[in-house]
């Protein structure tokens, strides 16, 4: 008997085939699956590829079951319409979805109290108690939050080069950067670019990258980016652990962003240090794709318990 564990976000997705006792057998990879960014038709391609090819590097054993941490499932209806689309991958076999960040959290701390704040393509906090109850802030989308994550410095640096281009704002040194991302001479060139495709999440995600090493080199508006966002991911684990009466817990640092960008993850740190002492920051150590593998052996051995959201 296998099972398969797969963590997607907006940029990327892992998948994991394990055997009973979460030992990995084989790993595939693919692009983001957001459901809200990619659609089910979307996500239907990314997931029956990456099952594809995990299921041709592994064992031979049966699949029991699947367990999916996805960005973009924090509804009811998001993860019907998920399961829908594993029914058709893998008829009869049976998955439980959930949100991407309860993966991460499971990945770290399997089944204990813990939170894990997450700066990908898009930004949320999540936590469990000990007691099996949760809570999460963020996690908005890129339209109504998700500050602090790639998204969010990207389009921030992109305004900033515009402002500046416009005398509207300080000079800053992610103008040549930005510029050099994207292939063009002047910032006017930049409509264009970020037309069609380039406006994507996960496509403007890709400047955060940018703004950290800006900010390194002494850059006031990248600096002013980097210490913002992180004052806001900092916020949102704050609001967690107060809605859990967590004084004492992990604190798991986990997303494309917040592991990539060392600047950004610092100076989270620092401000996480300050605002909730009791509990420690640190980076995950391992795939969120673990925590899935976890859920699916859960779900075979009906021991499966999902925490209880406020």
């Amino acid at each position: 008997m296998t099972v398969i564990g797969i963590d997607a976000g907006g940029t990327r997705t892992v998948g994991y085939l394990a055997d009973a006792d979460a030992r990995v057998l084989a790993t595939a990879r693919g692009p983001g699956a957001n459901l809200h960014s990619e659609g089910e038709a979307g996500v239907e391609r990314v997931l029956r590829d990456l099952i594809a090819s995990l299921m041709s590097a592994g064992s031979v054993d049966p699949v029991a079951a699947v367990g999916a941490g996805m960005a973009g499932a924090a509804r009811p209806e998001d993860v019907a319409s998920i399961t829908r689309v594993l029914d058709r991958i893998l008829p009869g076999v049976s998955s439980v979805v959930v949100t991407d960040a309860l993966v991460a959290l499971e990945a770290g701390t399997p089944g204990g109290a813990a939170i894990v704040l997450i700066s990908g393509t898009g930004s949320i906090a999540y936590g469990r108690d000990h007691q099996g109850r949760a809570a999460r802030a963020g996690g908005w989308g890129y339209v109504l939050g998700d500050e602090g994550s790639g998204y969010w410095l990207g389009r921030n640096a992109l305004r900033s080069v515009v402002r500046a281009a416009d005398g509207r704002g300080r000079a800053t040194a992610l103008t040549p950067r930005v510029l050099a991302h994207y292939g063009v001479a002047t910032p006017q060139d930049l409509v264009r670019s970020i037309a069609g495709p380039g406006n994507k999440p996960h496509a403007i995600a890709k400047l955060a990258g940018a703004v950290g090493e800006a900010a390194v080199e002494g850059d006031a508006v990248a600096r002013h980016l980097i210490d913002r966002g992180a004052e806001e991911l900092a916020s949102a684990a704050g609001s967690v652990a107060r809605r859990l009466s967590l004084t004492s817990a992990p604190i798991w640092l986990a997303g494309g962003t917040m592991l990539g960008v060392a600047a950004l993850r610092e100076a989270v740190i620092r401000e996480l240090e300050k605002s909730t002492p009791g509990l420690v920051p640190a980076p995950l150590a391992v795939e969120p794709a673990l925590g899935a593998v976890r859920l699916a052996c859960d779900l075979v051995a009906a021991r499966l318990h999902l925490p209880q959201s406020d």
